[in-house]
């Protein structure tokens, strides 16, 4: 789960007195670290992993235990369980707030003691200090709405698809090398009708279990590319007008962010519904925002006398940034006459390598910058193409 941080300080209701829960989550246990406010100690209770009501109750007693209006102020950190703990906490009225594990900082001493108890009672005391002001202590996690959650899923199926049919040819490939054959390529349409009256390098027939199993990895490849197929037509339909008739599947599927990038020339389906999906579904205050999102920051060294450059941070969206960098190459084809692909001329034209490599991650940060002034302000990259 790639973190989108909010940069707001937390919000709460004016209410003197609150309660702070920490949870730690498992699959089979959830410890949750109470702080009352008549109470100095840190209490731990542990419930089943997954048993939301009994969260919920353990909670309640402990507000009936105070006895005076407070406020619920609950905190556990983004993994495996996603935000739907969010969104129940938020339905019953307690503030809830997701933290991004990594950038919680942890004392040097006991960087090394993980259990239960300590990071519970760790969590409490970043919360407590959020609650106090200090916005450094830890990254809160944008948790978006059920439906922007939900429209990631299209283009990270079609990766897992993508990687699918990988294994399966280089394991059909694999499988064919081992019998000395080699002029067999499994990405032709005819790749199956050559398997028949096959012989081996050595002229051999060929054995026949292998070439059962063969055909067993062909039918898992034949699949992989129908249901790839089908998913690339659905992403295709992301960028169509909502007003023209299309097939049943694709009714209502447009998404207006990845129509209006796929108007600039060299913006596919792929490249757009990504950047819609993954980046620019949220609002970014500025474009410093926008780069750390997408992790193409700098990452500088700077310590007495030494000083150099560590290259990018990479701590951002994975997926969108190395969607980026592809656009970026495709960018340079598509739009010679820009002033980015000028601009990458000029710095690193008659370069190679490194000098090259670095060059395109830098023109990714500009041209991601570039198409959130698109969006925001309706900004077309100075010298850029549009499709008619």
């Amino acid at each position: 789960m790639s973190p989108i941080y909010e940069h707001e300080p937390l919000e709460s209701t004016t209410v003197a007195r609150r309660i702070f829960a920490a949870i730690e989550l498992s699959k089979s246990a959830w410890v949750i670290a109470l702080q009352l406010p008549t109470v100095d100690k840190v209490s731990l209770f542990r419930i089943a992993g997954g048993d939301i009501e009994g969260l919920i109750a353990l909670l309640e007693r402990a507000r009936f235990r105070v006895g005076e209006p407070v406020e619920i102020c609950t905190c556990y950190e983004a993994g495996y369980d996603g935000f739907w703990i969010h969104r129940a906490l938020a339905a019953r009225g307690i503030q809830n707030t997701v933290l991004d594990s990594a950038s919680i900082q942890v004392s040097r001493r006991g960087r090394r003691v993980k259990t239960d108890r300590t990071n519970a009672e760790s969590l409490i005391r970043v919360l407590m200090a959020l609650y106090r002001g200090e916005q450094q202590v830890a990254k809160i996690v944008h948790v978006p709405s059920p439906e922007e959650e939900d429209h990631k899923r299209l283009l990270r199926s079609r990766t897992n698809l993508l990687r699918e049919r990988i294994r399966h040819t280089n394991r059909i490939r694999g499988l064919l090398n081992l019998q000395g054959v080699r002029h067999i390529d499994p990405n032709r349409r005819d790749w199956i009708a050559a398997l028949a009256k096959l012989r081996t390098g050595d002229g051999r027939p060929f054995p026949r279990q292998l070439m059962r199993e063969i055909r067993r990895e062909a039918k898992l490849l034949a699949m992989v590319k129908r249901m790839l197929a089908e998913v690339e037509a659905e992403i295709a339909g992301m960028i169509r007008d909502a007003g023209k008739r299309r097939h049943p599947a694709q009714r209502g599927q447009s998404h207006p962010i990845a129509i209006r990038l796929a108007a600039i020339r060299g913006i596919g389906p792929q490249a757009a519904g990504v950047l819609a999906t993954e980046v620019f579904y949220r609002k970014f205050n500025n474009r410093r925002e926008v780069a750390s999102y997408m992790g193409l920051t700098p990452t500088p060294y700077n310590s007495g006398s030494m000083e150099r450059d560590q290259g990018i941070s990479k701590a951002g969206n994975r997926r969108a940034r190395t969607m980026a960098i592809e656009l970026a190459w495709v960018w340079l084809r598509n739009q010679p006459d820009s002033r980015l692909s000028q601009w990458f001329q000029t710095r690193a034209g008659g370069a190679s390598g490194r000098v090259r490599r670095v060059a395109i991650v830098a023109l990714a940060r500009k041209l991601i910058v570039a198409l959130w002034h698109f969006l925001e302000d309706g900004v077309v990259p100075d010298g850029a193409m549009t499709r008619a």
